[in-house]
């Protein structure tokens, strides 16, 4: 077949939707060359899907470098209009929820990270120290088989089946519908019988393998737990023997159709990668204690062959109901069409400082001391957006829900028959219970599922001690802000500062992230301590660059006129130049 032949039939298969160009092709001049797909799109000789090799060329070399590998002629001039998304969006890990090779886990976040699940008929390990959750996942994969009218088989060395129905009713779970197999029994943990559990050659099986065999072959399972493989690595002595038992266990399940989790508790090794390199995917879990507050938990999909998954580090929980993994938040993924319309804040004053007001698909830092007045602000546009028939969520850190009301009532804003209504929810966190991944995810059900288009997180602070290190608060931050902001939702963002007056520090400088910041300070006149507000940047619109007195009171939120003759309202002892009219004192 020669070079035109070829690329016309591979532009044919990705105009009929076959998006894959396999090895059928071979390796002569044509597909090889840079003149050819493979050069063009920097495909390899392996399998490789056509979004991806499509996209991954278009940001690397542009439209046009993609187009010269493009056969001009009817149908096809140049041009993608039969695959416009490819040169949108980022690729993303495609779902494959209806693919018929692939099963699912019964874990949803598992499979979101999978792409729709685990290949069948495969063998894979489940790795992580005792605690972690592997038997809980294991059980869990079981269960969905059974749902899906498949039958599931439970073989066991390291817990009795009595302990397995005990952990299962914990979570609300029964175990009627799978098989349990207890492998071993105390005879077969005898030392002196030094015998394999499976040979390769399958000659010298004892009988605990011959049970196993026969149980496979009365039951033809189609989901399979093996738990668990530290046992087996003290009945096989010696790491030969051992790996020739995993390879004799992956060869017999295989040739039944059977889909196998192996679950293994790390006692070998570390270094000992035996179990990777013959399992067709591995799933480590990971847990670590901190100095205050709960553990962390969190997963990570080490291999996978022949799938495309979402990489590195997941967090998940291991409550009552089983595991709920968190899938890494990647903003790329995601992206909604929105009018981008400025939204009044409820205050003409604070619009005119802003150049108008918020502007959705945005996101604005309200920074400056304790006590300022940040939370009340952000409130007042809460409600302004509110009674425009928007819904919005609010992620609170730092008081509690009942305070929050009582303060906001006094200030004229009643937030209970919002909350009533089911327009507004505020959700208390505490950072020692919430890892990162689930508050990610909490924020994105407020989009996605209850349809918020306002979310404010008060406070940075308190999600900052919820982090490992900083430099993971700002790439999760950052992730979870471009995700909000290509979802068109008014974000609003509150970052408390050390000190009252002066010198101002914060724990962390958001300054890069923020479409806008609105900037508060104390300052002194006339005996009184007061209120300053500025809007420092605006990345959307020309907004005022005065400094304003800001009040709170019964009456709301006031903004005065800008303090043009004062000089040092920043560093919070300014001087006074002139007869700018300033608030009427709430004290008398």
């Amino acid at each position: 077949m020669d070079f035109a032949t070829r690329r016309s039939n591979t532009v044919r298969l990705i105009e009929g939707g076959i998006s894959t160009v396999t090895r059928a092709y071979g390796s002569g001049p044509g597909l090889l060359s840079s003149r050819g797909f493979r050069g063009v799109l920097g495909v390899t000789r392996r399998s490789t899907p056509y979004p991806t090799c499509l996209a991954s060329a278009a940001r690397m070399r542009g439209p046009s470098k993609i187009a010269r590998g493009f056969p001009r002629g009817p149908g096809n001039q140049r041009n993608f209009a039969a695959f416009p998304s490819l040169f949108k969006t980022r690729c993303a890990v495609t779902n494959s929820a209806d693919d018929p090779t692939r099963i699912r886990t019964g874990i949803s976040g598992l499979d979101d990270i999978l792409g729709g699940g685990l290949t069948k008929h495969r063998v894979y390990l489940v790795e992580g120290t005792p605690g972690t959750g592997k038997t809980t996942l294991s059980l869990q994969f079981l269960l969905e088989g059974a749902r899906r009218g498949e039958a599931g088989l439970y073989i066991t060395l390291s817990e009795t089946a009595e302990e397995l129905s005990a952990v299962a009713a914990t979570h609300g779970w029964s175990l009627e519908s799978l098989s349990l197999f207890e492998l071993v029994n105390q005879g077969d943990l005898d030392p002196e019988r030094e015998q394999t559990i499976l040979h390769p050659s399958e000659v010298e099986l004892g009988e605990t393998a011959r049970e196993v065999m026969k149980r496979v072959e009365e039951l033809r399972p189609s989901r399979v737990v093996f738990d668990s493989l530290s046992e087996m690595r003290l009945l096989a002595q010696n790491p030969l023997r051992y790996r020739r038992q995993i390879l004799a266990l992956k060869q017999f399940f295989a040739s039944r159709d059977c889909t196998v989790l192996m679950l293994d508790d790390r006692t070998s090794d570390p270094n000992d990668l035996q179990l990777h390199s013959i399992a067709h995917g591995v799933i480590s879990l990971e847990q670590a204690a901190r100095d205050f507050g709960a553990e962390r938990r969190r997963l990570r999909v080490v291999k996978m062959r022949g799938i495309k998954f979402r990489g590195g580090y997941h967090d998940f929980i291991l409550d009552r109901g089983g595991l709920t993994v968190f899938p890494r938040l990647v903003a790329a993924e995601h992206g909604a069409e929105f009018a981008p319309r400025v939204a009044s804040t409820g205050n003409p004053e604070l619009d005119e400082l802003l150049g108008g007001g918020l502007m959705p698909g945005t996101n604005t830092l309200l920074s400056g001391p304790s006590g300022v007045g940040k939370t009340t602000t952000a409130m007042f546009c809460i409600r302004a957006a509110l009674d425009r028939g928007e819904k919005a969520t609010y992620f609170l850190f730092d008081e509690g829900i009942k305070t929050l009301l009582v303060r906001c009532k006094a200030l004229g804003i009643d937030l209970a028959s919002y909350i009533e209504r089911g327009v507004l929810d505020i959700q208390q966190i505490d950072p020692a219970e919430l890892s990162p991944g689930e508050f990610t995810s909490r924020a994105r059900v407020a989009v996605e599922k209850s349809g918020s288009s306002f979310v404010c997180i008060d406070s940075l602070n308190a999600y900052l001690q919820a982090m490992p290190g900083e430099q993971f608060l700002l790439l999760q931050m950052h992730e979870l802000l471009n995700y909000l902001n290509q979802s068109g939702i008014t974000t609003m963002l509150i970052l408390g500062q050390h000190g009252l007056v002066g010198d101002m520090r914060s724990d962390i400088d958001l300054s890069y992230l923020s479409d806008t910041i609105l900037l508060f300070r104390f300052f002194e006149a006339k005996a009184e301590v007061r209120t300053a507000i500025s809007v420092v940047k605006s990345r959307t619109s020309s907004h005022e660059r005065s400094i304003r007195e800001f009040k709170l009171g019964a009456g709301g939120l006031e903004v005065g006129e800008a303090l043009r003759d004062f000089e040092g309202v920043l560093s919070g002892l300014p001087s006074y130049k002139g007869d700018t009219s300033l608030l009427q004192s709430s004290t008398k």
